[in-house]
């Protein structure tokens, strides 16, 4: 698919947006496709840049937290940076399983159809609406709870339930610390995200390139809209603002279902 500079910007801002505020990428991106025409590209390159764009603006708002992480690790000791580290690894183990295994089948039910993103909207919705009213508490991450966290990750590969929703939903659901939650989720998805562009620039075409216009446009927006994003749903997920976005994720989906049945 060729794309023009517009549908890549239009592209970049929802990947911006939705890959941290909890309304869920994929199911945006179906949704633009039926709405403005144009079907999410199968170019690799512009999927890879697109998803580079919002892994580098992950990296630049927890900047000092990774470089404190990082440092912390290679004392070789167990210290909390290394414990954090280990729980991040604990939760990939569901995502490994269920991401690369079974993704493209479960992505392909939901190509074109959205009546089932919007079902699954309406369980984000459900989801962060549970998150927002649970009570606050300071349990730190465990094991376990890094592990149910993981598959709440692994869960939001369908389109339609957000990463970020069900993460953070997953994690405040068992009480745990709100700053703790949205950290940890955020940087949990930096290793599967790289992983998986880094198959999607092995398998990429020869007529894919990085270097081509719409996908640099594509990288940028999706930079600079991710940033913003990130810090903006930091902000909220700490003070407690999830309701917002549940009441959102609910117009959406209900829309989204009634579409389906108004125009099959």
């Amino acid at each position: 698919m060729d794309l023009t500079y517009w549908e890549a910007i239009i592209l970049g801002i929802i990947q911006g947006l939705t890959e941290f505020l909890p309304v869920s990428s994929s199911g945006h991106l179906e949704l633009a496709g039926y709405l403005f025409g144009f079907d999410e590209p199968d170019n690799l390159a512009f999927t890879a840049a697109l998803h580079g764009g919002t892994v580098l603006s992950t990296i630049v708002v927890f900047r000092h937290e990774l470089r404190k992480l990082i440092k912390g690790f290679f004392e070789f000791r167990m210290n909390p940076e290394t414990i954090f580290i280990l729980n991040i690894l604990i939760s990939l183990v569901p995502i490994v399983f269920v991401g690369f295994m079974f993704e493209d089948r479960i992505e392909s039910l939901f190509t074109g159809n959205i009546l089932l993103v919007g079902c699954a909207l309406l369980v984000t919705a459900c989801l962060l609406t549970f998150a927002n009213y649970a009570k606050p508490r300071t349990r730190p991450v465990t094991p376990q709870s890094a592990f149910i966290i993981g598959i709440a990750q692994a869960v939001a590969v369908i389109p339609g339930i957000s990463r970020s929703g069900a993460t953070i939903s997953a994690g405040l659901m068992q009480g745990l610390k709100r700053e703790e939650v949205s950290k940890f989720s955020f940087l949990m998805v930096l290793i599967p995200i790289i992983g998986m562009n880094l198959l999607a620039i092995f398998k990429m075409p020869a007529g894919d390139s990085f270097f081509a216009g719409p996908v640099i446009a594509g990288f940028l927006t999706a930079f600079v809209v991710g940033t913003a994003a990130c810090r903006w749903m930091i902000r909220l997920v700490n003070r407690g603002k999830l309701i917002w976005f549940a009441i959102y994720c609910a117009a959406v989906g209900s829309a989204s279902i009634i579409m389906s049945f108004v125009n099959p």
